[in-house]
């Protein structure tokens, strides 16, 4: 079926068809971006042109490099242009937008590391600094606020309980989740992760603010204080 044109399909196999009729969830991701890219090439299909490119940059993982993958890396696959480029990095920004823009019009309500899991991980997993944040929570567990507190160096940030707080106390909180990426994909804490997460807990228990957890973010993998029992 690989070699046939797409018109040649089975209508049911067809992605366009096939989304019309069974819904996007049953689309594989090699489908949905063919629909985005609308057209192949001589001799190769929009699918034949999304599989390579999904071989060739997921690692076998399907969308997950793509975010980061540059527009002049994709246009080095036989059959993308700069259009079809374009068209695909603009699809992956446009997913990233969806998703802030549900944090911030919607009141999440956090009830264990895997909510934090399911609105971060996409978001942290790929940058290549560390970025710390705090979610300023109320009385229900539900995200107020999202504060971008700081962004460090390749390997580590530097956080000071001054800086978290200065801009907690701003806000209606009953509690706060801190969370923050290990651009080296191990979520495993390291000893000043651990340091920096006990002066915070102790700085909001004079301040009468509670950490519910600290939640470090891998790549496809999170580490949990809470789970832990590190807070």
């Amino acid at each position: 079926m690989e070699n046939l044109r797409i018109k040649d399909m089975p209508e049911e196999d067809r992605p366009y068809e096939k989304l019309e009729k069974t819904g996007t969830g049953n689309l594989t991701d090699a489908e949905l971006l063919a629909i985005i890219i609308r057209t192949g090439c001589k001799n190769d299909t929009a699918l034949d042109i999304t599989r390579r490119i999904i071989n060739k940059y997921s690692d076998g993982k399907g969308l997950l490099y793509l975010k980061k993958v540059s527009i002049s890396q994709l246009c080095e696959i036989r059959g993308v242009g700069r259009v079809k480029a374009i068209q695909l990095k603009a699809a992956m920004e446009l997913g990233s937008r969806l998703t802030r823009a549900g944090k911030q019009n919607g009141r999440y309500k956090i009830s264990s590391p895997d909510d934090i899991n399911k609105l971060y991980m996409e978001q942290l997993r790929h940058l290549v600094k560390e970025i710390f944040m705090v979610l300023v929570m109320n009385s229900r567990n539900e995200i107020l606020k999202e504060l971008h507190i700081s962004t460090g160096s390749l390997s580590e940030t530097v956080v000071h309980p001054r800086e978290v707080f200065s801009e907690v106390i701003k806000e209606p909180a009953a509690a706060v989740i801190l969370i923050h990426n290990h651009p080296s994909g191990d979520s495993r804490p390291s000893g000043n992760d651990k340091k920096t997460t006990q002066r915070l807990v102790d700085a909001g228990k004079i301040l009468g603010i509670k950490i519910l957890d600290h939640v470090i973010i891998g790549n496809g993998n999170i580490f949990s204080f809470k789970e832990n029992g590190l807070i």
